[in-house]
C-alpha cells in the first residue's frame, strides 16, 4: 500500500467536513437522525403503554389507580437507568470511540424491546411479569444513555464548525420521530377490539422494533469514526477516568447543563406521559388522541430544525431562554385546555408544549451540551447532561405530576406554578453557563 493510501485509510489523517452535502455527511446525519429515532421509538413505545396498556396486563389484580402509578414507577426505573447508562457507555465512548458504542447500544434496546414483547402477562406467569418488566425497562434505561450522546457526537465532530448546532440536532431531530411512528403504531393497532388489543395487539409495536434495528445497523456501520476522537487514540492514557475529570474538573457544566436541559423534559414528561393518562380518564378516546400525540411530536421536530438552524447564528442560549420563557408564559393555559376534556385543546396544548416549547429548547440542546466540555470527556459529559436531565425533567414528572393534583384536591394549579418555577431556575442555570456557538473544538487538539 503506498503512503498515500495509507494516509487516507489512517482516521486520524481525516478532516472535519466542510460541508453537510457530502456524501459521508449525509450518512453520518442519516445514522445519526436513524439511531436516535429507533432508540427513543423503543423508549416512547413504553412510556406509551404505561399509559394505559400495563396496568391491564402486569398489574391485574390491584385498583387501576395503583396499576397506573405503578406503571409509571417502572416508566422512571428506565430514567433512571439513563444516567447510568450515559456514564457507562460515555466512558467507552471516550476510552474506544464513538462508532462501536453505537452499534451496541442500538442492538442491546432492540433486543430488549423485543423480548417486551414477547412478555406473558401476570395472569401467566405471576409476580416474574412485572420482575422482569422492570429489568427490561432498566436495560432500556442503560441503552438510550449510551446512544444520544454518541448520535448526537458524531455528527457535531464531522461537522463544519458554523454548522454544528444544525448537524447535532439530528439526533434530537431523531428522538420526536421516534415517538410519531411509536404512537402511530400504537394508534393503529388500538382500532383493534379492547380485548384484542390487550390480549396481543399492543406486542407488535414492540417486535417491529427488531426490523426498525436491522435497517439502522446497515446504516451505521458504514460511518467513519469521528475526526477528533481519531486524534486523540494516542492519548488513551489521558482519558483513564472520564467521568471523574467531569466531576472534578467540569461540575459546573454538569450541573447547569442538568438543570437547564430538564425543562424540555418536564414538557415531556407531563404532556405526553401524565397528560396524556389525563385526558384519556376524562373520556377522550385512545386512537384519536395518539394520533394528536403524534401531531405534537412532528411539530417539535419542525421547530428543533428551525431553532438549530437559528442557533448557529444567534447563539445556543438565546434560542433556549426564549423557549423557557415562553413555556412559563403558557403553564396556566395550558392547564385550562387540559381541565376542558376536549381533543381539539389536547391537541392545542400538545402543540404549544411539545411542539413550540421542547422544540425550541431541545434544538440547541444537543450542540448546547458538547460545548460544554473538551472533546476527550465530551462523550462523557455531554451524556451526562442530557440523561441527567431526561431522568429529573421526565422520569419522575408522571409520578411527581400525578401527587401534586391530587393535593390540589384535583386542580391544575398547584402544577402550574410548579411549572412555571422549573422553567425559570432553568433560564437562570443558562444565564450561568458561556455560549459555545464560536468556540473552537479543534483549538484544544493543537
Amino acid at each position: 500500500m503506498s503512503v498515500d493510501s495509507a494516509q487516507a485509510h489512517d482516521p486520524r489523517t481525516r478532516e472535519i467536513s466542510t460541508s453537510l452535502n457530502t456524501t459521508m455527511m449525509r450518512r453520518i446525519l442519516a445514522s445519526s437522525f436513524l439511531g436516535s429515532m429507533i432508540e427513543f421509538y423503543d423508549f416512547i413505545l413504553f412510556a406509551t403503554a404505561s399509559s394505559f396498556v400495563f396496568s391491564q396486563v402486569f398489574f391485574t389484580d390491584l385498583p387501576a389507580t395503583l396499576g397506573t402509578f405503578l406503571s409509571f414507577t417502572i416508566l422512571a426505573a428506565g430514567y433512571v437507568a439513563r444516567p447510568l447508562g450515559g456514564a457507562v457507555f460515555g466512558h467507552f465512548g471516550d476510552r474506544l470511540g464513538r462508532k462501536g458504542v453505537l452499534v451496541t447500544t442500538m442492538l442491546l434496546m432492540g433486543a430488549t424491546t423485543f423480548a417486551i414483547g414477547l412478555l406473558p402477562p401476570t395472569a401467566a406467569i405471576g409476580i416474574a411479569a412485572p420482575i422482569l418488566l422492570t429489568v427490561f425497562r432498566v436495560i432500556q434505561g442503560l441503552a438510550v444513555g449510551g446512544e444520544w450522546g454518541g448520535a448526537m457526537l458524531i455528527a457535531l465532530e464531522h461537522a463544519p464548525s458554523s454548522r454544528r448546532g444544525f448537524a447535532a440536532s439530528f439526533a434530537n431531530m431523531g428522538g420526536p420521530a421516534g415517538a410519531i411512528f411509536a404512537t402511530i403504531m400504537v394508534s393503529l393497532f388500538t382500532i383493534l377490539p379492547d380485548e384484542q388489543f390487550i390480549a396481543w395487539g399492543w406486542r407488535i409495536p414492540f417486535l417491529f422494533s427488531a426490523v426498525l434495528v436491522l435497517i439502522g445497523l446497515l446504516v451505521r456501520l458504514k460511518v467513519h469514526e469521528s475526526p477528533l476522537f481519531a486524534r486523540l487514540e494516542e492519548k488513551a492514557e489521558e482519558r483513564k477516568a472520564p467521568l471523574l475529570e467531569i466531576v472534578t474538573r467540569h461540575p459546573k457544566g454538569l450541573v447547569l447543563g442538568v438543570i437547564a436541559g430538564m425543562s424540555s423534559y418536564t414538557v415531556q414528561g407531563l404532556m405526553t406521559v401524565w397528560g396524556l393518562s389525563y385526558v384519556l380518564d376524562q373520556g377522550l378516546d385512545s386512537t384519536h388522541t395518539l394520533w394528536v400525540k403524534a401531531l405534537g411530536a412532528a411539530c417539535t421536530v419542525v421547530v428543533v430544525w428551525f431553532a438549530s438552524r437559528l442557533s448557529d447564528r444567534i447563539g445556543r442560549r438565546p434560542i433556549m431562554i426564549a423557549g423557557m420563557l415562553c413555556g412559563a408564559a403558557l403553564a396556566f393555559p395550558v392547564m385550562t385546555l387540559l381541565d376542558l376534556g376536549a381533543l381539539w385543546a389536547f391537541a392545542l396544548a400538545l402543540i404549544l408544549t411539545q411542539g413550540i416549547v421542547q422544540g425550541s429548547i431541545f434544538g440547541p440542546f444537543g450542540a448546547f451540551c458538547a460545548e460544554l466540555f473538551p472533546t476527550r470527556v465530551r462523550y462523557t459529559g455531554s451524556s451526562l447532561v442530557y440523561q441527567l436531565s431526561s431522568t429529573v425533567g421526565a422520569g419522575f414528572t408522571p409520578m411527581l405530576a400525578t401527587g401534586i393534583v391530587a393535593l390540589a384536591g384535583g386542580s391544575l394549579w398547584l402544577l402550574a406554578i410548579t411549572w412555571i418555577v422549573v422553567f425559570l431556575i432553568a433560564v437562570a442555570a443558562i444565564l450561568g453557563t458561556r455560549e459555545g456557538r464560536e468556540l473552537d473544538l479543534e483549538g484544544e487538539m493543537r
